[in-house]
């Protein structure tokens, strides 16, 4: 059925009312709603203020590495401290590894640039952090609601945003409704803050309608892969921070690993790959895979369990591929935006402070009597911001790391430990990812040894520790545009570079009725790194919003 007969069949949507929308409950969206409801505290002033989070609960798909530079928080909450904030294993030593296949050289401390050093920040689990924001939120009085994931934007007669619509619940998977349909409501704001992290679903669409990047360079991705191991207490170091460039990844392809030692015996180790890469027969999750069989890592991780594992895309192109971050009812804040720091590997800092400015814009405008104009206010704030002075100097990080990993360590150093990021030439982003990959006739296929089942994996084992789970009745939320695409055009140009970039065994290709082969869409695995909608060379693949709480609920992730 058509959204429209639904309405007529089902209707008219319920609504509600608030002065601020704030969509998306990880540290953006919920720092934005804490300072809405801190500065209404402070000014003895009433403003309704709700969170709309597409996981089941708050922090179900929250994913970082992560080490947390504590700055924004100290900002937002000065005595996080005290409030008993998930900050428990602060750094206590740095190392910077330069991986060959069998060998490792480490980066004398005094030769790392500062975006590499971690003195003062924080071994964490993004995931508990975002937890405790949610219950500071919630003791603050924000309206919060898990399970439920904006699916459209809602414009006003004026063009203006205000506000979104939720996902209709019990759609079966013919598009018709079950018995436990209900219609979807509408949430109206005065302004409405995005803050969906990398590659926003709704944020996509307002960048397209109010054309907020023609200004910018494109936006560039990487994706993260990460997994939770529990080691042997006597290799266990709380606060070791390892960082690795090199091996597996051949020279020319942007990418590198961290290992976070935590706290209870616990290792956070992931991989990071630029998806602008250019072999389509290259795997992310097998190279990953391969990292851990170094010598330098499987030492660490040898004897010990997996807990965890996940995968999320991330935001690379810093300050060149900003987009304009207001419109009419509106923000971006958080990665929706990409205010990740790709050379420091940190973004969590700038999704806080960037929520605070977005809410502290919203506020004035509220209490003003105005809404659904331009919060011009939160731009001049990141002008003058120390986020903009941090971004600024690591401008032309991933452009540099682009052009090699020999080049571009060479010129990082240059511009970040000698010139202090103060260099009076600026690089910029030329493509987009999905266009960099080369036909598979250009390229060298890869072959990945088998998983062990001890230290690698296959991907279906790791999609299950992620505890991912969708409603099976449901309508797929990883669409095509042209269904005859993957095989006419991906399978033949492109060897069917989906099977291989997914990291959660969505896509494959089976043998079809004909004799020929068809691409299957195993949507119940996908654990919402959207990677599929960045890398697809056709871009035929679009990401939709799932049933409300479908996806990974990530544990201590």
């Amino acid at each position: 059925m058509t959204p429209a007969s639904l309405i007529e069949q089902y209707g008219p949507r319920e609504s509600m009312e608030y002065d601020v929308v704030i969509v998306g409950g990880g540290p953006a969206g919920l720092s934005a709603a804490i300072r809405l409801k801190q500065l209404a505290e402070e000014r003895g002033v009433e403003i309704g203020v709700c969170v709309l989070e597409k996981g089941s609960e708050i922090g179900a798909h929250i994913l970082s590495g992560a080490v947390m530079d504590p700055r924004g928080l100290s900002e937002l909450i000065p005595d996080w401290k005290e409030k008993g904030a998930p900050l428990d294993v602060e750094v206590t030593e740095d190392r910077f590894l330069f991986l060959s296949p069998t060998g490792a050289k480490q980066v004398p401390n005094w030769l790392l640039p500062d975006n590499f050093k971690n003195h003062g920040n924080y071994v964490i689990s993004l995931g508990n952090v975002t937890r405790w924001l949610g219950q500071q939120a919630e003791a603050l009085g924000v309206e919060i609601f898990p399970g439920f994931p904006a699916a459209e934007v809602l414009y006003g007669d004026d063009g203006a945003v205000k506000g979104v619509i939720t996902g209709n619940m019990g759609i079966g998977k013919d598009g018709e409704p079950t018995e436990n349909f209900q219609l979807g409501m509408e949430l109206h704001g005065k302004y409405t803050i995005f803050c969906e992290g990398a590659r926003g679903h709704l944020g996509r669409q307002l960048m397209e309608k109010f054309k907020l990047n023609q200004n910018a360079d494109p936006q560039v991705y990487g994706i993260g892969i990460k997994e939770l191991w529990e080691i042997d207490p006597v290799k266990h170091k709380p606060g070791l921070v390892i960082h690795t460039a090199g091996w597996p990844l051949d020279p020319d392809t942007y990418g590198g690993s961290f290992l976070y030692h935590m706290d209870n015996n616990q290792v956070v180790v992931g991989f990071v790959v630029g998806l602008g890469y250019s072999n389509p027969y290259l795997s992310p999750f097998e190279e990953f895979q391969r990292y851990k069989t170094h010598p330098s890592i499987r030492a660490f991780l040898e004897g010990g369990k997996r807990i965890s594992y996940g995968a999320r895309a991330i935001t690379a192109g810093g300050l060149m591929s900003l987009p304009k971050l207001v419109f009419p009812g509106g923000a971006l804040a958080g990665d929706d935006a990409g205010f990740l720091n790709a050379s420091r590997i940190k973004g969590s800092h700038g999704a806080i402070k960037s929520g605070k400015m977005a809410a502290e814009a919203a506020f004035e405008a509220v209490q003003a009597g105005r809404q659904g104009d331009e919060l011009a206010a939160y731009a001049e704030a990141f002008d003058n911001s120390w986020l903009k002075t941090e971004l600024y100097r690591a401008r032309n990080f991933k452009q540099w790391m682009s052009k090699g990993l020999y080049l571009g360590t060479f010129m990082v150093g240059l511009e970040q430990k000698v010139m202090g990021g103060n260099v009076p030439w600026t690089l910029h982003h030329q493509h987009r990812d999905h266009e960099m990959l080369r036909p598979a006739s250009q390229c060298k296929p890869i072959v990945y040894p088998k998983p062990d089942g001890k230290l690698t994996f296959d991907r279906l084992s790791s999609v299950f520790i992620s505890n991912t789970n969708h409603e099976e009745n449901q309508p797929p939320h990883l669409t095509l545009k042209d269904p005859s695409v993957p095989v006419n055009v991906n399978l033949r140009t492109y060897a069917g570079p989906e099977a291989r970039y997914c990291p959660a065994a969505v896509y494959e290709f089976v043998k079809a009725e004909d004799g020929g082969e068809r691409l299957q869409i195993n949507a119940q695995n996908c654990v919402h790194c959207k990677t599929c909608d960045i890398k697809d060379p056709t871009q035929n693949i679009v990401w939709v919003t799932p049933e409300g709480g479908g996806g990974p609920n990530y544990p201590n992730m």
